[in-house]
């Protein structure tokens, strides 16, 4: 019949209470003139199983203490693992696990030497470690042997239940993370189709103003505007959902075969850096945000020149940096502000050449104390109770995918110190072939 070696994380704080109140008994009782309890661990490679020295009597400066649970050294030198019998160089290795005895005793004593009995702490075939105990001069009696034997097996099973603990907490908490990333991932896919959605509402209602005189066509304007806002409750609806944790869970389980393919949701992978010529993502997107911005009544203008070089960027994420922040200024400009979108700029950090895009309003601006926080997730500050909506992810996706293409983003707020209010953000991203 075989026998496993369970090698698990370190061991909680009650087992090795455990551990030293059980050599407590065997001090008490049967008068040893030195105990140990080792466990079962693998080295990094894990090619080989280690004993981890736990708690010893008499108590030294290196057993597993209370202060410090994660310090693993070895027991004073004296006790080396070689002095083990059947224990060479303080590792399993040549050690048979296939033990039909319960007690490993010491070969014949040379004069002097002391009467040691190194037990298997084995429960259900499986081995945590072992309890190590010797007398200078005193042999071990029949009914002692039984004793330290039932010690041994309380420390076995406490260990092996201690230990598929650890095991199902550590499971738990991976769980728990790959949640909170599948319910962050649907977050910022709300967050997105957002901006497309009040584009296209938008449009339908300039294409209405054109198409008054068509009933028919009307009609079916009518109804996409009507369909849009139907998709942006049911959108804010399921939001509120997942912010309270109401939604089923089998839900947030995505896959690579499910979820959609986005930038912003794929932080765990690392995105794909090309040579991009940012005019050829702006010039689109100004397409869409001039009609939204004459809408409101904002004025939208932008600088462009004519010869541009490369970025080193991925087109898919900075492009969705662009939406979002050109959203936002859009969003917190009042009727009869400005918005300007600057390319072209230049500049040296860190002995490496940094092409900028600058994007300014002349909204409220952004105080100082929220600055700080602005890029945190579901972050809003003042605007949390203004009367703009918003799920405070915008900053969050923009942060986190311009660190990805290996950029820089500021905030200068407010930009007129005089009235105290607009704010620029400006993005920096690596030239090409530099």
């Amino acid at each position: 019949m075989s026998t496993s070696v369970a090698t698990f994380p370190n061991p909680s704080q009650d087992f090795i209470s455990l551990c030293q109140s059980q050599l407590s008994l065997l001090t008490t009782r049967l008068k040893p003139d030195w105990t140990g309890i080792y466990l079962t661990q693998e080295n990094k490679e894990g090619t080989q199983t280690n004993l981890i020295p736990v708690v010893f009597y008499p108590p030294t400066d290196n057993d597993w203490s209370r202060d410090n649970p994660q310090n693993l050294v070895l027991a004073d030198s004296s006790y080396s693992f070689k002095d083990l019998p059947g224990l060479p160089g303080g590792n399993l290795a040549g050690i048979d696990l296939n033990l039909e005895q319960t007690i490993i005793q010491s070969p014949e004593q040379p004069q002097n030497a002391p009467y040691q009995l190194v037990l298997p702490l084995m429960h259900q075939e499986v081995m945590i470690g072992f309890l190590v105990i010797e007398r200078k001069h005193l042999p071990w009696q029949p009914e002692e042997l039984t004793q330290v034997k039932t010690i041994a097996r309380t420390l076995a099973i406490a260990g092996l239940l201690d230990r598929r603990q650890n095991w199902y907490q550590e499971q738990l908490t991976q769980q728990n993370l790959l949640k909170q990333q599948e319910s962050d991932r649907l977050h910022d896919l709300f967050h997105q189709l957002r901006n497309p959605l009040t584009a296209l509402r938008v449009f339908s209602k300039l294409l209405l103003k054109r198409l008054f005189k068509d009933e028919k066509s009307s009609a079916i304007v009518d109804n996409i505007i009507r369909e849009s806002d139907h998709l942006e409750e049911l959108i804010k609806s399921f939001d509120n959902d997942l912010e309270n944790n109401s939604v089923n869970p089998n839900i947030l389980t995505l896959n690579a075969a499910t979820a959609v393919p986005s930038p912003s949701l794929n932080g765990a992978n690392e995105l794909t850096l090309v040579a991009v010529n940012v005019k050829d993502i702006l010039e689109p997107l100004l397409v869409s945000a001039e009609p939204i911005a004459q809408e409101k009544g904002i004025e939208l203008t932008s600088d462009i020149p004519q010869k541009l070089s490369d970025v080193y960027t991925n087109f898919q994420a900075l492009r969705e940096v662009l939406i979002n922040l050109i959203d936002n200024a859009i969003k917190y400009t009042p009727k009869g502000g400005q918005i300007k979108i600057e390319l072209g700029l230049l500049s040296v950090i860190e002995e490496k050449t940094y092409q900028g895009i600058a994007i300014s309003d002349t909204g409220l601006g952004i105080s100082p104390e929220d600055q700080e926080h602005i890029f945190e997730r579901h972050y809003r500050g003042i605007q949390e109770k203004g009367d703009i909506m918003g799920s405070g992810l915008g900053l969050a996706i923009v942060k986190d995918l311009i660190d990805q293409m290996h950029g820089i983003i500021e905030v200068l707020s407010p930009i007129d110190a005089r009235e105290k209010k607009g704010t620029k953000f400006l993005v920096w991203l690596p030239l090409h072939n530099q």
